[in-house]
């Protein structure tokens, strides 16, 4: 095997943050989904789901808008063009480490 096996982004690497990514990562470009509904489907609390938000708003990977629907607030979210490049990148780099591992193997 020849140069150094790709580092993995910390901010995505998360377990958490990971569900997060992959599932907005389905989602159309311009599409953006309701806080609750993103929460229902990763099956996170409100205050866990928030944190990583956060922490993944803060790399700049995902965009949170805060709106109402008539008189209801609502809270919007979707995977910005950084945070898709970045988890293209990840599974990049992860995929690379599969079969860099692959390699080693063949080579033992």
């Amino acid at each position: 095997m020849t140069g150094a096996l790709p580092e993995l982004d910390p901010v995505i690497h998360a377990q958490a943050r990971l569900r997060v990514v992959a599932a907005l990562s389905a989602l159309r470009t311009e599409d953006r989904i309701a806080f609750p509904r993103l929460q229902d489907i990763l099956r996170m609390t409100a205050g866990n789901l928030s944190v990583h938000l956060r922490k993944l708003e803060d790399a700049g990977y995902v965009e949170v808008v805060k709106t109402h629907h008539g008189r209801t607030p609502a809270t919007l979210v979707r995977l910005t063009g950084r945070g898709r490049v970045a988890f293209d990148d990840y599974t990049a780099a992860l995929h690379a480490l599969l079969n860099g591992g692959a390699e080693q193997k063949e080579q033992s």
